[in-house]
């Protein structure tokens, strides 16, 4: 799908989330969204190093303290971080770890203490 202009959304999803943040904040809901288009460029290019930090650092702490974590684009953005951090070519098994123990999933199974990244 898409008509393969990536770069081309990738430049101007910059430029949008740049100004968003700039004048509504990061926590605003639509900069929020602008962010999480970015985020789709990024994969779509496969800028993948450049997507985590912008995920972890940025977007997904301005949505838990602004919008709730159950929020429906606070979802949205777990989601894409889940896509981003399995579909990193250069991911290891100690990344996933790192970032399902910051998240609230348990790393083991807690009646059998099964690892969960099996």
């Amino acid at each position: 799908g898409g008509l393969g202009r990536h770069d081309e959304a990738l430049v101007l999803r910059r430029e949008l989330y740049a100004r968003s943040v700039a004048t509504l904040g990061i926590s605003d809901e639509r900069t929020i969204l602008s962010g999480n288009n970015l985020i789709l460029s990024l994969c779509n290019s496969a800028l993948w190093d450049e997507a985590k930090p912008l995920m972890r650092d940025q977007l997904l702490p301005a949505a838990w303290r602004s919008l709730r974590n159950d929020h429906h684009v606070a979802l949205r953005l777990n989601q894409r971080l889940a896509y981003v951090l399995t579909n990193d070519p250069k991911r290891t098994r100690n990344n996933l770890r790192l970032n399902r123990a910051a998240s609230t999933r348990p790393l083991f199974d807690p009646i059998t203490g099964d690892d969960l990244l099996e």
